[in-house]
Formats: structure tokens, C-alpha cells, sequence
């Protein structure tokens, strides 16, 4: 039980709204269009859970190798760092969670188009130089561009499009918001873990340009998830029902972004984490089912 715990740990299901969020934004917007069809999005769902996966186990695993989650540490302990599971068992885990993620890759590639298996090296290749090679991308300040396309206007519109490849540019748009909130939790993890990283020479972007830059970010974002969904209404004619809903859930998330701002720090950022992660899963679900019943409502 206690492995399996590590195991669970390390997947880190509780971040997993990062790829859910995005995909249920993309199969509702394909289902407003008339154009969903299960099996594209279920494939578009496990591609991103599967890579998000295989980021979090590579995370663990090189940050574990380079010392980094060595010593104290304030947030959740990191299987590799504490030892409970061995470099070498998580390498084959992570190889094996890239290799399941090549199956909706081709998949989608068949079905929709050259660019999924373009999406699909890319993905893989990012969420393995996100903590490894010469200059991994969380080393060097680069993981909040990374999060906030690929888990935000790249998944919604690459969902959108997994269904008739269509690419659609209210569906980029619109991935604006899920990827905002993903970064909202990337650099509430890099605020708590800021001494930490610094002394183990990863140079996340909070500690590149500060702890002031880190607070603003968060608060930036998560008011981009809340404006996004109202600009799309005037831009793309989104249906005002599921935009309102959307943005007032977002709004109601904004204690979250205004303690950090008040200077919540260290462990009390675990909650702010929590709640990020509430809002990321709350935020796609939600939209989802108000566009479907808005277009119901709209039906003759």
C-alpha cells in the first residue's frame, strides 16, 4: 500500500484537471458545432492525461536525480527524492506512459490530420525536457509558456478538431482560460517552492523575476479566465449563458488569488494549490454543460 501511495503520488491525479479542463472546453465547443464524436475525444483525453502523466513521472524522476526535492521540504514528499521508488523503476514507468500515449497520438493522426502526430512529438518531447537534458524548461523559466499552450489553446483547439479537423479559432481563443489556470498552479507550486528551487539552481520563473513577478502572474491569469470567456461572446458570439456561468465560477475562485497577493506563503499555499486545482477541473465541466444547454435551449 505504501508503494502504491508513492505511485498515485508521483501521477499527481489531483493536477489532472490541467488536461481535463481543456479537453471538455474543446468536445463542447465540437458538440455546439454539431461536428462531436465520442471516440476522437476520448482519444484527445487520454493523449493529454497520458502526457501530463508521463510530465509529472519525468518531474519526479530528473528532479529526484539532480537533487532538487532533496531535504525539507513544504510541499508533498517526491518518490524518487525520499526513495520509495528507485530512478530506474521510474524511468521504465515514464517510458511506458510515452509509449501508451503514442496509441491516441496515431490515432488522432489517422483520423484528423498530420498535425496531432506533430502535437503528439512535440508533447512528449516537452514533458521529458521539462526537468531533463542541458537546459530543462522548468530550469530555465520556461515551464509557464510550456503549461499554458499545451494544456490551453493547443488541447482545446486540438479536441475541437479531433472531431472533423477543424481547427477553430474560438477554440485557441478560449484555451486562453484553462491555460491561465494552469499556469495560476504552476507558479503557486514555484512561490512555495522558491527557496528551495533557487538553492538547488532550478530557475523557475518566481525565481527568475521574483517573488513580486510570481504573485502578479497568479493573479493575472486568473483574472484572464475570468475575461475570456466574456470576450469570446463579443468576439466569436458565444452564447452569453455558458460565458457568464463560466466566468462567474472563475470569479468566485478570486479569495484563492487575493490571499497570495495579501502574502500567503509557504505551506498555506498547499490550500491555494487545492483550490487551483478545484477550479481547473470545476472550470472545463462547467462550461461544458452550460454550452450544451444553451444550445438545447436554442433548438427549434
Amino acid at each position: 500500500m505504501h508503494g502504491m501511495r508513492a505511485w498515485i503520488g508521483a501521477i499527481r491525479p489531483k493536477t489532472l484537471g490541467a488536461s481535463l479542463c481543456p479537453v471538455a472546453m474543446g468536445a463542447a465547443l465540437a458538440q455546439h458545432d454539431g461536428a462531436f464524436a465520442w471516440t476522437p475525444v476520448l482519444a484527445a483525453l487520454a493523449g493529454a492525461c497520458l502526457l501530463q502523466v508521463a510530465s509529472n513521472l519525468a518531474n519526479d524522476l530528473f528532479d529526484g536525480v539532480r537533487g532538487t526535492d532533496s531535504g525539507p521540504r513544504i510541499g508533498p514528499a517526491r518518490a524518487v527524492a525520499s526513495g520509495t521508488i528507485s530512478p530506474r523503476a521510474m524511468a521504465i514507468a515514464l517510458a511506458c506512459t510515452l509509449a501508451l500515449a503514442a496509441i491516441p497520438a496515431a490515432y488522432l493522426t489517422v483520423h484528423a490530420g498530420v498535425a496531432f502526430a506533430i502535437i503528439g512529438v512535440l508533447g512528449a518531447a516537452s514533458a521529458v525536457a521539462y526537468t531533463a537534458g542541458p537546459a530543462p524548461l522548468a530550469y530555465v523559466g520556461l515551464g509557464d509558456p510550456f503549461v499554458f499552450a499545451f494544456f490551453g489553446p493547443v488541447a482545446v483547439a486540438g479536441t475541437r478538431a479531433a472531431c472533423d479537423g477543424t481547427w477553430s479559432a474560438e477554440a485557441a481563443f478560449l484555451g486562453i482560460a484553462p491555460g491561465a489556470i494552469g499556469v495560476c498552479l504552476l507558479a503557486t507550486n514555484n512561490l512555495r517552492d522558491r527557496v528551495g528551487d533557487a538553492k538547488a539552481g532550478k530557475r523557475t520563473s518566481v525565481v527568475r523575476f521574483g517573488e513580486r513577478f510570481g504573485r502578479a502572474l497568479i493573479t493575472t491569469c486568473q483574472g484572464a479566465a475570468i475575461a475570456v470567456p466574456l470576450a469570446a461572446t463579443a468576439m466569436f458570439g458565444l452564447p452569453a449563458a455558458p460565458a457568464l456561468v463560466t466566468a462567474v465560477l472563475a470569479a468566485a475562485f478570486l479569495p484563492l488569488g487575493v490571499a497570495v497577493v495579501r502574502g500567503r506563503d509557504g505551506a498555506a499555499l498547499n490550500g491555494t494549490l487545492a483550490g487551483f486545482g478545484a477550479l481547473l477541473y470545476a472550470y472545463g465541466l462547467v462550461f461544458a454543460c452550460a454550452l450544451a444547454l444553451s444550445r438545447g435551449a436554442a433548438a427549434p
